[in-house]
């Protein structure tokens, strides 16, 4: 007979004794009722209830007890191994009534599983946490570095330390800032994007392109360039919160940018003879108005815009080349902002009429002096308004608006009304060279020209921004300081004949390491 027949059978014996005590109880009511105290009536009746009573309120509190002996014993087990319970003693099975060799089976049983979970546990936390016996992160081909949830490197594989030159030992325990110096072409920094994550997100993932390595022991012309991936996941219960892989593009981004030096070579060349045509051109059109027909009237003032679309070509080009070398120098001074609109708009005028589109100027109340480099804060302007020429479709109208924000600063828009901006594009629109792939090959262009008014307007301490729908039109705007902020800024007090320099970099440095 196994244990739990065992148990069963004493149940069954204990039932069925306690039915016979109380029947015996009973009849032993109701003889000393009559043959001995010889009670009538309701005195009879009376008497009788006193056996049936106890028997209810006595009989069930004995057999509860006594039967869920078993399973409280069992219960105190499973508590006393229990990790969230403290205190529970472990259960005494000596002298136990009914069922012991039931209980002390699988009050053994539950220890042995105990003991075998806890073995399991400790050796699947022990062989997780420690990522170097990882086949996948070991043998991975591409820098991998993993850190915990106070940005301290908890494990990086061979490629990442040779990647940054550095032992394997000599990282791991290490800031992830204090040994990676990485450079961005915005300010969507890895620091910024992981600070946003752990504030707001529980999961995140995040890619970056054309991100350079400052490494010391290499000349700046050959450091690293490469893509980045990170994942954030909160709360790891392995302690690995961000996980960083980079994918190295050294040999294609310093191509690329020994090609776009090549260009600034090639294009500062043109410069020369593009001047001398713009002058002969406007020379002729001086010379020759009212002389010659419409038609040749009309030659000449595309050969006009032509020349201007090249020369702002060139300008665009050499300027992406200083900034690239860190060469390209602004010099704020006092100006008008409006006088500097109605001239670029009238520059740019011609250039619209062309594609048979009106440019149309709003400028609300008076605005302040403006801390700007007139030069290249019209270059922005004739991006900007370029874009929308190109961009326009068959709209025939573009709205430029410059007003006084809530914050002070100047800010001027460029609406068009043509073929708009899909969503997926917007995040990229003022990265260097892109170009939205459903327009690349009707609409023609470089890719540099909102990637240098982004890094002119943040030169000058202003935003730049788009808001645009496809099939809508766009509208892009940018903001300027007025002088005295500009001036304040620059610690130049009441000193305000002198210029303010500021630079334009193309590269940001991941800021993270400065602040530790």
């Amino acid at each position: 007979m196994n244990n739990f027949q065992k148990y069963t059978t004493q149940i069954r014996s204990h039932i069925v004794l306690v039915l016979l005590l109380n029947n015996i109880l009973f009849i032993l009511d109701w003889w000393m009722v009559e043959k001995v105290f010889k009670l009538t009536g309701y005195w009879f009746f009376a008497a009788l209830l006193v056996v049936p009573l106890l028997s209810l309120t006595i009989l069930p509190w004995l057999t509860t007890r006594y039967l869920t002996q078993p399973t409280k014993l069992i219960w105190q087990a499973i508590l006393h191994i229990a990790p969230d319970t403290a205190n529970v003693p472990a259960p005494d099975t000596k002298h136990i009534s009914i069922g012991k060799d039931l209980v002390v089976s699988l009050i053994s049983h539950v220890y042995q599983l105990a003991s075998v979970a806890d073995t399991i546990a400790k050796t699947a936390e022990k062989e997780e946490s420690n990522l170097s016996h990882d086949f996948i992160a070991s043998s991975l081909p591409l820098p991998l570095f993993v850190l915990s949830k106070d940005d301290t490197v908890v494990f990086a594989n061979k490629p990442a330390a040779q990647y940054i030159n550095l032992e394997q030992n000599d990282i791991i325990g290490q800031n992830f800032y204090t040994i990676v110096d990485m450079a961005f072409t915005n300010e969507r920094t890895f620091d910024a994007w992981l600070k946003d994550a752990k504030a707001n997100k529980a999961v995140a993932s995040q890619t970056w392109e054309r991100v350079r390595l400052n490494r010391q022991d290499i000349e700046q012309s050959m450091q690293p360039q490469f893509d980045l991936a990170a994942y954030y996941n909160q709360g790891n219960p392995e302690g690995f919160e961000t996980m960083v892989v980079m994918f190295d593009h050294t040999n294609q981004y310093s191509q690329d940018d020994q090609a776009m030096s090549f260009v600034a070579l090639a294009v500062h060349e043109l410069r020369t003879p593009l001047t001398l045509l713009r002058g002969y051109i406007e020379a002729f059109q001086e010379e020759l108005e009212g002389k010659v027909s419409p038609e040749m009237d009309d030659f000449m003032k595309k050969m006009a815009v032509s020349a201007g679309q090249l020369s702002t070509f060139v300008n665009t080009i050499l300027n992406v080349s200083r900034i690239d070398n860190n060469q390209l120098e602004l010099q704020l001074h006092k100006e008008s902002w409006p006088d500097i609109l109605q001239s670029a708009v009238a520059n740019l005028r011609t250039r619209a009429e062309v594609r048979g589109i009106t440019l149309d100027l709003k400028v609300d109340g008076e605005l302040p002096i403006v801390g700007v480099d007139r030069v290249s804060i019209t270059e922005v302007l004739t991006n900007l308004v370029d874009n929308a020429i190109k961009y326009s479709g068959t709209s025939n109208k573009i709205v430029l608006h410059s007003y006084v924000t809530r914050e002070g600063l100047v800010e001027t828009t460029v609406q068009d009304f043509g073929v708009g901006i899909p969503e997926s594009a917007i995040p990229h629109l003022f990265e260097k060279f892109y170009r939205n792939h459903r327009n690349r090959a009707q609409v023609g262009g470089t890719g540099l020209g909102l990637y240098l008014a982004k890094v002119i307007v943040g030169a000058h301490g202003g935003h730049i921004w788009v808001r645009a729908h496809e099939g809508e039109g766009s509208t892009f705007g940018f903001t300027v300081l007025p002088y005295t902020q500009v001036a304040e800024q620059g610690k130049n007090g009441d000193n305000e004949s002198a210029d303010i320099v500021r630079s334009a970099h193309g590269w940001i440095k991941n800021h993270s390491m400065y602040r530790r």
